[in-house]
């Protein structure tokens, strides 16, 4: 990425709509992005991602079967990348929008501890020939600098836990860790399945560590009546908002796979859904996935960031009160961006990262 003091640089957000929903607004015009220019002191935003356009979606078909629709020209590329920005809606990719580490990273949740260390958690990672007695893994990974990693291992969140059959858990699905403040603990939250695929009747679970060697036995942390995916949490105001995929659709539901919001007074739960006004309940237009949110650097308020995955691109909604929410339509993002999760830096992180891995053009 080129800062201002080192030059500037200019992308542009891709992302036309395949088959557009019912909700989902018109596909986003091609945006020049404006070029991101650092100030001493000032904080920047840093988005942590990885890039895919699916190879086919899922739909149920009117006998309720499962079919899968070609998409058009598929890629995947499982390793983690970079961007910054300063408001939130136009964002610069470091290094090209190619990966800054050559190590698979899927899902990538990045946030700085209370120790000063980068804690980063991603989806898949393999547990080698174990899998059949423990069951999937997520990746941990830590860094000092946010440009030397170090791979800690996998995390078998879900060892114990099995169904009424004796089975254990099909995946780990973009697990997330919050420090509690009030008991010291880490707090992680993912979403597993126990049947043939991930997306089928999922739930978020949760565990807790306090050396990240150690973890408590996996909990359901929040079961809704539909299957969830994506949770993500914030604390705002004394409450705790918990933003979520509902992953719902076929010829009983209709096509429900977009974004929702619970609330709860405790880190740990319960939470109580809210309704949101779009799709009875959801917040953000159908299909999407990955929320991320942030308080709003421009005005009062928070700005939600989330993936239509299904179209290849990106979106971002404001809300002044986390209840109710507009979509922003002069936004901009790197192309193919999956999964995001923002971060904020100093003036000196991000003008670290540029320094190492600055665009070529």
């Amino acid at each position: 990425m080129k800062l201002s003091v080192f030059g500037s640089l200019w992308i542009i957000c891709l992302g036309a709509a395949l088959v557009p929903s019912k909700q989902e607004p018109s596909p986003q015009k091609l945006t020049l992005n404006k070029p991101l220019i650092l100030e001493k002191d000032k904080p920047v935003y840093m988005l942590t991602y990885f890039r895919q356009r699916y190879p086919t979606r899922i739909e149920i078909d009117a006998k309720g079967n499962t079919v899968e629709v070609p998409l058009p020209n598929p890629m995947l590329i499982n390793k983690l990348h970079i961007a910054l920005s300063t408001d939130g809606r136009h964002w610069t990719p470091l290094n090209d929008n190619k990966p800054v580490w050559d190590q698979h990273v899927r899902d990538p949740f990045v946030r700085k501890g209370p120790d000063g260390i980068w804690r980063l958690l991603s989806t898949g990672g393999g547990t080698g020939n174990n899998r059949q007695e423990v069951g999937p893994s997520c990746l941990y990974i830590t860094s000092r600098d946010l440009i030397h990693w170090q791979l800690e291992g996998p995390l078998s969140l879900m060892k114990d836990v099995r169904n009424d059959s004796g089975t254990l858990a099909r995946n780990i699905w973009a697990p997330e860790w919050y420090y509690d403040q009030k008991t010291g603990e880490y707090l992680l939250v993912w979403s597993s399945s126990f049947e043939d695929a991930g997306w089928k009747q999922s739930r978020l679970w949760s565990c807790r560590t306090r050396d990240w060697k150690t973890f408590t036995p996996a909990r359901v942390f929040f079961h809704p009546p539909y299957s969830v995916i994506d949770g993500t949490l914030l604390q705002a105001k004394g409450t705790y908002y918990l933003f979520h995929k509902e992953e719902e659709f076929g010829v009983k539901t209709g096509e429900r796979r977009a974004i929702r919001v619970a609330t709860s007074k405790s880190l740990g739960g319960p939470y109580n859904l809210v309704q949101g006004s779009l799709n009875k309940g959801q917040i953000v237009p159908v299909i999407t996935e990955g929320p991320t949110v942030i308080k709003d650097p421009l005005k009062p308020g928070w700005l939600l960031l989330y993936d239509y995955c299904m179209t290849d691109r990106f979106g971002a909604s404001y809300s002044a009160d986390l209840r109710h929410w507009t979509v922003e339509k002069d936004v901009a993002f790197p192309a193919e961006a999956r999964h995001g999760c923002i971060s904020l830096l100093t003036a000196q992180e991000a003008q670290t990262l540029h320094a190492t891995f600055g665009n070529t053009h």
